[in-house]
């Protein structure tokens, strides 16, 4: 940054690095998927990056392709430009109350439209930056951006990768399909249910927030990253797309760091890491109490990916996350009963892919944690919410075989989410009769990317 960037005040840098990255938004675009642009860029099919041939679940090509900023190319220069669309039907056991335009069942939707500028600038810098029009919300927004700068080094006899990523969401730069930005279920519907309770770090900073963070790959094996998370201003987030007041206004900045481990293991890698992110936020951006909340998020994860020799993919991912939450200003508020909560969360999904192409997934999820009735409306005031998730997939140009060029991609699969809790209870979790069974969702989906 100039002498006159770094005499800025930090509010106005912070500013700036939004509207940059509002500006990269506005010209390039996409979400969080597999990237034609990236394929035509390396030369290499969908295949060679993720598993299943389509995003974003990585293999350990696709990875090391992410840590270094995606700049690795095959040729000369290639168009950065990809799009994606997702469209279902979807139905749930129960009806649900209707979104504007949508019936209480049975919808068909456009899911979400997103363009994407994605590419290598030269050998050290790289962007993935993505541009989201909901089709249930029927409204453009900023996505997932991530804007990279790497450098190798040798440090002693260690081969070290040096990288920053500039980006909008805590975790979404993580190249483990383990954390929250990246895990599974890779694609969702706005129309269907979803429990209340979730920790801050699974998602509720996700385009609201604007961090950078530093991090260091050393001998394709240990992995550490560090950095911190603003707020951008109201007015701001109000133009990109986003909720201004969900979660409310980081105070000062919010540290996040992460260390993992990869190793080679049984054919295939295995890793596992600790992550975290400690976060003081005036709720709803309301400062007139004089004091913050304090949400504290530990986490563990694990992954292993095996490729066989007939090419089929065995992939495993499993984290737990636990936040701590002091909510002095909530309570004086009004908006929870108790000062200190704690909130676990505990993910674990297996897949299997025949011939990387066409895979089944299932995931197990658990959520759990301090009774707060304010805080928590459902009939217990419990934020327990547990079940499974099927998935069938298949992707049809995931190699190099696509009648439309290697930029076209498409994926189908059915998805279907049962509910043993949800919100707290099995039965009457609403107060009104209402069983967690009845959030049961059956899912058609059709993703396509060029």
């Amino acid at each position: 940054m100039t002498s006159l960037g770094r005499n800025w005040p930090p509010a106005l840098r912070l500013r700036a690095l939004v509207l940059a990255a509002a500006l990269l938004g506005g010209l390039w675009a996409s979400p969080a998927a597999a990237v034609p642009a990236f394929a035509a860029q390396t030369g290499q099919p969908c295949q060679a990056c993720h598993v299943g041939g389509f995003g974003p679940q990585l293999t350990p090509f696709g990875r090391s392709f992410k840590l270094h900023g995606y700049t690795a190319r095959s040729g000369g220069f290639t168009t950065p430009f990809a799009a994606m669309a997702v469209a279902s039907y979807l139905r749930t056991a129960k009806a649900q109350p209707a979104a504007d335009g949508y019936k209480a069942n049975d919808n068909f939707a456009l899911d979400q439209v997103s363009l994407f500028f994605a590419g290598g600038l030269g050998s050290h810098l790289g962007a993935f930056v993505q541009t989201t029009y909901d089709g249930i919300a029927k409204a453009w927004a900023w996505d997932n951006v991530d804007l990279r700068a790497t450098t190798d080094v040798q440090v002693h006899d260690a081969d070290v990768l040096l990288g920053l990523s500039l980006n909008n969401s805590p975790t979404n730069q993580d190249v483990w399909n383990t954390l929250p930005a990246w895990g599974f279920p890779y694609t969702d519907s706005g129309l269907a249910p979803s429990p209340t309770a979730a920790p801050l770090l699974s998602g509720a900073l996700a385009q609201t927030s604007l961090g950078l963070t530093g991090y260091a790959w050393i001998n394709s094996t240990y992995y550490v990253e560090a950095g911190a998370y603003g707020s951008p201003s109201a007015r701001d987030l109000t133009h990109l797309g986003a909720d201004p007041f969900a979660p409310g206004d980081i105070h000062g900045l919010a540290p996040y760091g992460r260390i993992a481990v990869q190793k080679s293991l049984g054919g295939g890698t295995v890793q596992a890491g600790l992550f975290g992110m400690r976060a003081d936020i005036y709720p709803e951006r309301d400062r007139s109490a004089g004091a913050t909340d304090r949400y504290s998020d530990l986490g563990l994860d694990a992954s292993y990916q095996r490729t066989l020799d007939n090419s089929d993919v065995f992939s495993l991912n499993g984290r737990v996350l636990r936040e701590t939450q002091t909510l002095a200003t909530s309570q004086a508020l009004g908006l929870s009963d108790n000062r200190r909560n704690t909130l676990t969360d505990l993910r674990a999904d297996a897949s299997y892919y025949w011939r990387n192409r066409y895979g089944v997934t299932l995931q197990a999820f658990d959520t759990w944690g301090s009774a707060d009735p304010t805080l928590y409306t459902g009939r217990t005031g419990k934020p327990d919410s547990s079940g499974l998730s099927l998935q069938l997939d298949g992707t049809l140009f995931g190699g190099a075989d696509s009648p439309m060029g290697p930029r076209f991609n498409m994926r189908a699969g059915v998805q279907y989410t049962m509910y043993d809790r949800f919100d707290g209870a099995r039965s009457n979790y609403d107060g009104a009769g209402g069983k967690a069974s009845d959030n049961n969702t059956l899912r058609v989906f059709t993703w396509f990317a060029y």
